[in-house]
């Protein structure tokens, strides 16, 4: 869309995660030595939290990027299940089978398994994206899974990486066995203003093809004031930028520009309008569904508009990847049919050509050649007779042409 107009190969603020463009903020690099020194020293639990949309998917993405061969991986996303369906969801993942099996079968292969990857040398990692939605009985069974060890170290090493409400269950004194298993803890918190200013400006080094874009300092505050220091939000925000910007051919990124791109963002409904200031009449906000309490807190309404804002930012990137799903479909198709028309076109053409040359060779007095594949599926009917009915102007001219010339010197005479 409007990468060509700004020199991009590619969207720098795409809200899939992509470890080119992680940004190494104090956060994100804390977080990622706390996972590698939870990893290298074979800790059984580690956990990492954050709110939504602050990058933890992108760093595991970069986590395991950097992992060598050595080490086998298995990575669970849908955690919306029971205790046993999460050691078939384990054991499926780690290509192992789990159909028409009991649960102490299923526990014999898995642990029959984790010794065979030790003893090939191999280490076993398994990574549970939105933890918080396990329930604690699942959690529990996580728990018992990470008594399969040696005498010296875990054979399969867990990470867990959720938002902030994990840390309210692993709380539970019914998980007080398990939160002493969590050897390495970190939570991810939003970008400061200056870090927020050199994640946009990182991003857009990254896809630059030319010069980079760079925007002000004046913008990307107003940007962290908004999205709070959410990256997620902070990418929504500055791809709608682009677009506005590309529609209105502006080469750079400005203080008013951005002040009609959120203007636009909150009458969509992808942001939550901000809450007026006291004294002023608060801005009319479409109805939400409030977010179940966890560990018997209500949420505050600053998460609440938060995480509204995020739910929104998704639907929208959604429906954007799904209608350009579809106009490259139909791309496809049309440009199918281009080809299909150019192959019938050269195809009438060979036959043609053919043709005409088998009818020089016949007025010429040349011995008799096999005809064209295409001809010899019509038999009957000498070359000639065929051709002449249905192109009699063409083959006049044939005619005139092999018989010496004589015809057509006297017609233009």
């Amino acid at each position: 869309m409007y990468e060509r107009f700004y020199q991009l190969r590619e969207r720098p603020f795409a809200l899939s995660p992509d470890p080119e463009y992680l940004y190494p903020s104090r956060v994100h690099r804390e977080a990622l030595d706390y996972l590698r020194y939870g990893l290298e020293s074979h800790a059984g639990f580690v956990v990492i939290t954050g709110e939504i949309g602050s990058g933890k998917t992108t760093l595991v993405q970069t986590l395991l990027r950097g992992l060598d061969s050595q080490t086998t991986v298995g990575r669970i996303v849908n955690t919306m299940l029971e205790p046993r369906e999460l050691i078939e969801t384990i054991m499926i993942d780690f290509g192992l089978e789990a159909q028409a099996r009991s649960k102490p079968q299923m526990l014999r292969d898995l642990a029959q398994y984790l010794v065979d990857q030790r003893l090939a040398g191999r280490l076993v990692l398994l990574v549970i994206d939105e933890a918080q939605n396990l329930s604690q009985a699942a959690l529990e069974e996580l728990r018992m899974l990470s008594n399969l060890e040696t005498e010296k170290s875990k054979l399969m090493q867990i990470v867990m990486v959720g938002q902030p409400n994990l840390r309210d269950k692993l709380q539970a004194p019914e998980l007080e066995q398990l939160r002493q298993r969590i050897t390495v803890s970190y939570h991810l918190q939003p970008l400061d203003a200056g870090e927020t200013a050199n994640y946009i400006n990182h991003r857009l080094r990254r896809a630059a093809l030319g010069a980079p874009l760079e925007f002000p300092r004046e913008v990307t505050s107003v940007i962290h004031a908004r999205s709070r220091g959410v990256p997620r939000i902070i990418n929504v925000i500055c791809d709608a930028a682009l677009v506005f910007g590309y529609a209105e051919e502006r080469r750079q990124v400005d203080s008013a520009l951005i002040d009609d791109v959120l203007e636009e963002l909150e009458l969509t409904g992808v942001l939550i309008p901000e809450p007026s200031p006291a004294g002023g009449p608060a801005p009319a906000v479409p109805e939400r569904r409030p977010e179940p309490a966890f560990a018997g807190a209500a949420a505050p309404p600053s998460t609440l508009a938060h995480q509204e804002d995020l739910r929104r930012a998704e639907m929208a990137s959604r429906a954007a990847m799904e209608q350009a799903a579809r106009r490259a479909a139909d791309m496809e198709q049309r440009e199918e049919a281009l080809r299909q028309r150019e192959r019938e076109l050269a195809e009438q053409r060979r036959i043609l050509a053919e043709e005409y040359r088998l009818l020089r060779v016949q007025r010429a007095g040349a011995a008799p050649i096999a005809a064209a594949p295409a001809l010899a599926s019509r038999p009957g009917r000498p070359v000639a007779e065929r051709f002449a009915p249905e192109r009699p102007g063409l083959w006049a001219w044939v005619k005139r042409v092999t018989s010496g010339g004589h015809g057509a010197m006297e017609g233009n005479q």
